[in-house]
């Protein structure tokens, strides 16, 4: 099948026999994809691998057979996203989360417009905690997985503001024991759910729980980029 002028953004890229590479992509309308671009590693190649850059967005030519496609053409889209320090590592989490939590071939074009404004955010300087906690929630739902922030798992009630709660990855809110460490109050959950970023040690609270959700939809793992971080 051919696909042409495919919105893309390359997530990640290793060498590929002896002269190709190949490349995980997320496209627009095809999804996760991995190509291969033969002979970018030849000195003289016709496309070239700073052509196939993280961060910035792609228009891609390419003929797909099975489970991947061959690279015929790619063309830059708008600037590219300069991504550096703190910045270029939240870059490379976002691309590590998005390789494992996706399968290749399932069209998710919300995802892709989450990922795309996640992008520009981080280069605009927008605080990064927030920023990351916005696209892991959004990303969750794009994939069928939304957070229940509001209702209280146990009796279908509001989640109360002023009481503290344990968050199962697979119920939601139930309310917390007092002094649990890893409890997180009902304000910041509803933050959250309301997309307004709560205070520091709301954030922090967040950061702990979007870990633990995501490690339950990687089947108890943990990314890289979570030990790097470290």
């Amino acid at each position: 099948m051919r696909i042409e002028r495919e919105p893309a953004f390359v997530l990640h890229a290793r060498p590929y026999r002896e002269t190709s590479m190949l490349v995980e992509c997320l496209t627009r309308d095809q999804g996760r994809i991995g190509v291969v671009a033969r002979g970018v590693r030849r000195e003289r190649a016709r496309l070239q691998r700073a052509q196939l850059e993280p961060f910035q967005r792609l228009e891609l030519d390419l003929l797909l057979k099975g489970e991947l496609a061959t690279l015929r053409e790619a063309e830059p889209v708008g600037p590219v996203l300069r991504l550096t320090g703190d910045a270029g590592m939240a870059g490379l989490y976002l691309n590590e989360l998005v390789v494992r939590l996706t399968g290749r071939q399932d069209p998710l074009p919300a995802l892709f417009r989450h990922y795309e404004r996640t992008l520009a955010r981080m280069a605009a300087g927008e605080p990064l905690a927030w920023t990351l906690r916005r696209f892991e929630r959004d990303m969750l739902e794009a994939l069928g997985y939304a957070l229940q922030l509001d209702v209280d798992a146990l009796d279908g009630e509001p989640v109360d503001p002023s009481r503290s709660y344990h968050y199962d990855p697979e119920a939601g809110p139930s309310p917390g024991r007092p002094g649990d460490p890893v409890a997180i109050r009902g304000h910041d959950l509803l933050a959250f759910a309301a997309d307004t970023s709560p205070d520091a040690a709301g954030l922090s609270s967040l950061r702990r729980m979007m870990r633990q959700v995501i490690s339950f939809h990687l089947g108890g793992g943990e990314l890289r980029a979570w030990r790097v971080l470290r």
